[in-house]
């Protein structure tokens, strides 16, 4: 029986708290928020005790293993103190904000022989699966482009918007990048310029971030990420282009286009993943089935992050070592 603490009462941590009751090998200990109301309240839904700050949560003796699923900025924080408490940790992405913190932090698990689990539930969704079983078909891919857009029309108050709490775009919503690294390796420059709409508010209105990837393989790639008032249209969409077809996921829908004209490809579902990646920790700790996705592989994304981060704040283009 794996004994959880659970830190943050959002939707993750909601999906979380669902599926670790409703398992037979794992117990939900505590949940620990930043709003003292709201997690008296998710405590009384999930059945569990409801703690009012994370540091006298991951001190009880009786948890095994804390699920991290609170603001970016906390990440690497609670991170080390659970790790510092012989805790294994899943923590939602990104480990850290810092690519030097995520470093120190793994570094810190090893040392101790702990779980660090990093989530990457886009891996496991339908349209990264139908990338993977039909990206052969474009030949040698040469290019590539992931754009998300996400109109928010007035932008939220919450801590995405703020960017101390979420960090440079590409580290906050660091799966654009994971995406890409995860199918085409190793990276060797990045090019990158970004813009924040502000408000009077510590609270932007919107953001946009484009980012140049080289890959060490030749492979060129972009990626786009914006939100907030100032896009008026949502776009979800993975393009790579082969030398013998086009690979395009418009959403959750999939087409391969070559010579011979336009054939779909089929996408399966988004729904579960929360419960998929919490069960393949609890059997990784239980049977020692190997995880979908290594902490160092993140890690590494994060790396590429900081670079996108570095190249956006002096405007020039960041060799990766």
């Amino acid at each position: 029986m794996i004994r959880v603490g659970l830190v943050g009462t959002g939707y993750a941590a909601k999906l979380r708290a669902e599926t670790i009751n409703q398992s037979d090998r794992a117990q939900l200990v505590g949940v620990a928020g930043n709003t003292p109301n709201k997690t008296k309240d998710f405590g009384h839904t999930h059945q569990t005790q409801a703690f009012d700050a994370w540091q006298d949560l991951i001190h009880q003796d009786s948890i095994d293993l804390v699920i991290v699923c609170g603001v970016n900025a906390q990440h690497g924080e609670i991170a080390r103190s659970a790790l510092e408490q012989g805790k294994h940790v899943i923590v939602e992405y990104p480990l850290s904000i810092s690519f030097e913190e995520g470093t120190q932090l793994l570094a810190l698990a090893k040392s101790r022989n702990l779980v660090l689990h990093v989530e990457h539930i886009e891996l496991l969704g339908g349209v990264h699966q139908a990338f993977l079983q039909t990206l052969s078909q474009v030949g040698t891919p040469f290019y590539a482009r992931y754009i998300t857009l996400t109109p928010q029309h007035p932008a939220p108050q919450k801590w995405t918007f703020n960017p101390d709490l979420f960090g440079f775009p590409l580290v906050g919503a660091l799966s654009r990048l994971h995406r890409l690294t995860h199918v085409f390796g190793e990276v060797e420059t990045v090019s990158c310029q970004s813009r924040y709409w502000k408000t009077e508010s510590t609270h932007y209105a919107g953001c946009l971030c484009k980012a140049q990837l080289q890959f060490k393989s030749g492979l060129m790639a972009d990626v786009i990420y914006g939100k907030g008032e100032i896009v008026w249209t949502p776009e979800r969409k993975l393009e790579v282009q082969g030398d013998r077809a086009a690979l395009i996921f418009d959403g959750d829908e999939g087409a391969i286009v070559n010579s011979d004209g336009v054939q779909a490809v089929s996408v399966g579902s988004r729904r579960g993943l929360f419960a998929k990646d919490t069960e393949a920790v609890l059997q990784h700790l239980i049977d020692g089935t190997p995880l979908y996705v290594q902490p160092e592989e993140s890690l590494y994304t994060l790396k590429v992050a900081t670079a996108a981060q570095r190249s956006a704040e002096t405007g020039e283009t960041v060799h990766l070592e």
